[in-house]
């Protein structure tokens, strides 16, 4: 994506019908993950959520009220093992949105002052620059971008993500972010490492 078409960018694509669907895949999916038992145990699974703080910044003011990282606990007395399946609204433990990182990232990118993006975007210049460091370093050695680039021929250009994997994705913004969350939902969870095959069923 080159950098006029990243400035083409209108962040206020994604409404709140966006984050709507957001939350309804992610309470999709732990239902579909409830339905099956403890991996450690076989005993049941229950809600056991625990609480978030995300920020939006300028971007999405409506993903501040989710309070709520969906997770499961085993019920069964000595085992207790958490199982927190993969999420489409939250990166791991990051402060911001997922939605957030993507859009904030990629329109980082076409901006010559890192006043136009935080004035942008809502979100401090120094977190967009790790943002990038992350994109162009542990996240080009994940299995899911390895998954990406063996599917999009010719791979996406490094430089540039994400927003050069917003642009091979295709389709309008929102729908370009909500496939790549879903691509990088295996990523915001380490307790469920086979939690992907939920996401076929919630998306």
């Amino acid at each position: 994506m080159s950098r006029p078409e990243v400035a083409m960018i209108d962040p206020m694509g994604l409404g709140r019908e966006f984050f709507e669907g957001l939350m309804a895949a992610d309470r999709a999916i732990v239902a579909r993950a409830a339905e099956e038992p403890c991996r450690d145990c076989g005993g049941p699974l229950h809600r056991g959520d625990y609480p978030r703080k995300p920020r939006g910044g300028l971007l999405a003011v409506a993903t501040e009220g989710w309070d709520r990282r969906f997770s499961l606990c085993c019920g069964r007395d000595g085992c207790r093992h958490r199982a927190t399946p993969p999420s489409v609204r939250f990166l791991g433990r990051r402060v911001y949105a997922g939605a957030v990182l993507i859009l904030a990232s990629a329109l980082a990118l076409a901006m010559i002052s890192a006043g136009a993006v935080v004035r942008a975007t809502g979100v401090p210049a120094r977190t967009t620059r790790r943002w990038h460091r992350w994109w162009r370093g542990p996240f080009v050695a994940s299995a899911p971008f390895v998954d990406l680039s063996a599917r999009l021929v010719p791979a996406p250009d490094r430089r540039a993500l994400p927003a050069s994997l917003l642009e091979r994705l295709g389709g309008d913004l929102a729908s370009g972010i909500a496939k790549l969350l879903t691509w990088l939902a295996p990523l915001t969870t380490a307790s469920c490492p086979d939690g992907s095959r939920w996401l076929r069923a919630a998306m």
